[in-house]
């Protein structure tokens, strides 16, 4: 295997002439530069990045441990994360738990099933020396991750941190939710019925007080009867419809786009339109929110820019910086063709 040693005898420089540039420091001219990068890229040398780490306790190296890659909104999240990374000059390691792949949701309460994946994981970061540490959760909720001891820096993103010395970069929901139904009402809807998820569920939640906001701020009365809590999916969502579309409403805010897909199929099978006979609006903007007929108005998630902001956090901790405690990104109005007016 190719040495820096190597490397700088064939170019006719010292070794701590190749290490400079290979690092970026601006000590040799642009000639010397360019014969040593073009002999760097002929030969294959790549640089030993734990021997770097050891000698200095620093790798240039950012884990991203994901709950399961599976679920849509890890994929853009992890993407965001890399993205600055390689601007800044570091290596990502994923580390994928798959949990939703192993287990589906009985980990979620099951601490035996979730550390026999997370603790190897963690060790496995710890061993590679990696600077610091991004958690991606599935799904928001109240979690503790990380034990009290850790001494890597840290960051949550897509859920909330219960340690003081983690942050974390949620979404809006409540905010989202409340821009969503204001949408509506201001096309005239006034009868607004809500397929949510999970009562229990965070998402879900936040989500109801962004409806019932934007209502109380229209002068609407809030009725609960108008709520359905179908859980998360188009085949939940399709069961539930009927119940739903009898209480004398003329729009529906759907707290997913999968779930605005189960209101669709049932509409679809009674000779009934989306955007013609009743107006949903959904939420999360995924791929197939754009190809359904008419197009799905929804909140677009800024999954990107949550994992943007999650290594931006992690950099400024580990830099020693103020961070805050959580920050919450906004999402972002799509309008399509599924809200009619009144």
């Amino acid at each position: 295997m190719i040495t820096l040693k190597d490397i700088a005898k064939e170019c006719g420089v010292s070794t701590a002439t190749v290490s400079n540039i290979l690092n970026g420091k601006n000590k040799v001219s642009e000639e010397t530069r360019d014969r040593v990068l073009k002999v760097v890229k002929d030969r294959g040398y790549k640089l030993n990045y734990v021997a770097q780490g050891l000698r200095r306790q620093k790798t240039q190296t950012i884990g991203v441990i994901a709950e399961d890659i599976a679920q849509f909104t890890t994929p853009e999240i992890i993407e965001g994360i890399m993205e600055v990374c390689e601007e800044r000059g570091y290596r990502t390691i994923v580390q994928n738990l798959r949990l939703y792949a192993r287990w589906q949701d009985l980990w979620f309460d099951n601490d035996k099933m979730y550390y026999s994946v997370m603790n190897p994981a963690v060790q496995e970061m710890a061993s590679i020396r990696v600077d610091g540490i991004v958690y991606v959760a599935g799904h928001a909720r109240k979690i503790h991750r990380f034990p009290n001891d850790y001494q890597i820096p840290s960051v949550l993103a897509y859920a909330y941190s219960q340690e003081e010395e983690v942050p974390s970069v949620v979404i809006d929901d409540e905010e989202a939710a409340r821009v969503a139904v204001d949408y509506l009402v201001k096309r005239g809807h006034t009868k607004i019925g809500v397929m949510a998820g999970e009562q229990e569920n965070i998402h879900t939640k936040l989500r109801i007080l962004g409806y019932q906001k934007a209502l109380y701020d229209a002068g609407i009365l809030y009725n609960p009867e108008l709520v359905t809590y179908a859980g998360w999916g188009k085949e939940l969502s399709y069961n539930a419809a009927e119940a739903l579309l009898s209480k004398d409403i003329t729009a529906i805010f759907s707290m997913s786009d999968r779930n605005a897909g189960g209101i669709y199929k049932y509409l679809f099978e009674h000779g009934k339109q989306a955007g013609k006979d009743i107006s949903i609006i959904g939420f999360d903007d995924e791929m197939i929110s754009d190809f359904m007929t008419p197009g799905l108005t929804t909140m677009k998630i800024d999954l990107l820019g949550i994992g943007k902001k999650a290594i931006e956090m992690l950099f400024d901790k580990m830099e020693g910086k103020e961070v805050s405690k959580e920050i919450k990104m906004p999402c972002r109005l799509i309008e399509r063709a599924s809200v009619g007016r009144i």
